[in-house]
C-alpha cells in the first residue's frame, strides 16, 4: 500500500503596503505575515508614522516642535553634541507617541465601543508616558536653548 506525499500548500507573499490606504476601515489580510525583505518593514514601518501623523493631532505637534527645536539649535549654533541631545529627546518623544497610538489601537479592538477599567488605565498610563517624555524633552530643550537664546536677545537689545 503506498502512501501518497502531500506537498505543503504554497503561501503567496503578502502584498507591499500602500500609505495611501486608509488602515482602520479595511481588513488587513496579509498583516500578520512576516514582511518579504527589509524594504517591505521599512514600508509597513513609513505606514505607521504616516498614520499616526495623518489621525493623531499630538504626534503632528510634537513633530513641529521637534523641527523648532532642532531649527533653532542649529540657527543658534549650538554643539554637536547638544543638537544630538535634543534630537534624541525629541526622537524619544516622538517614539513613545507611536507607542501611545498602537496601545490605543489595540485597546480600542479589545474592548470594542465598551468601558473597561483596565482599558482605561492602559489608555492613561500610555499617555502619561508621553506626557513625561515631552517634559523631559522641555526641559532639556530649555536648558540648551535658552542660555544661548537670552545671550542673542540681550546682544539685539
Amino acid at each position: 500500500m503506498s502512501q501518497q506525499v502531500s506537498s505543503p500548500p504554497q503561501v503567496s507573499a503578502p502584498p507591499t503596503p500602500s500609505c495611501l490606504e486608509t488602515v482602520v476601515p479595511k481588513q488587513r489580510e496579509f498583516s500578520w505575515k512576516v514582511a518579504s525583505n527589509l524594504f517591505v518593514s521599512f514600508k509597513y514601518a513609513w505606514c505607521g508614522i504616516t498614520y499616526a501623523f495623518q489621525s493623531q493631532r499630538n504626534f503632528r505637534i510634537h513633530v513641529g516642535v521637534c523641527a523648532i527645536a532642532i531649527a533653532l539649535s542649529l540657527f543658534l549654533q549650538l554643539k554637536p553634541v547638544e543638537i544630538a541631545v535634543i534630537a534624541v529627546t525629541s526622537g524619544l518623544v516622538l517614539a513613545l507617541e507611536l507607542l501611545n497610538t498602537a496601545i490605543e489601537s489595540i485597546v480600542d479592538l479589545t474592548v470594542k465601543q465598551t468601558y473597561h477599567e483596565l482599558a482605561k488605565i492602559a489608555k492613561d498610563c500610555a499617555a502619561g508616558a508621553v506626557l513625561v517624555s515631552a517634559l523631559v524633552a522641555l526641559l532639556v530643550a530649555a536648558m540648551l536653548l535658552l542660555p544661548p537664546l537670552y545671550v542673542l536677545i540681550v546682544s539685539v537689545i
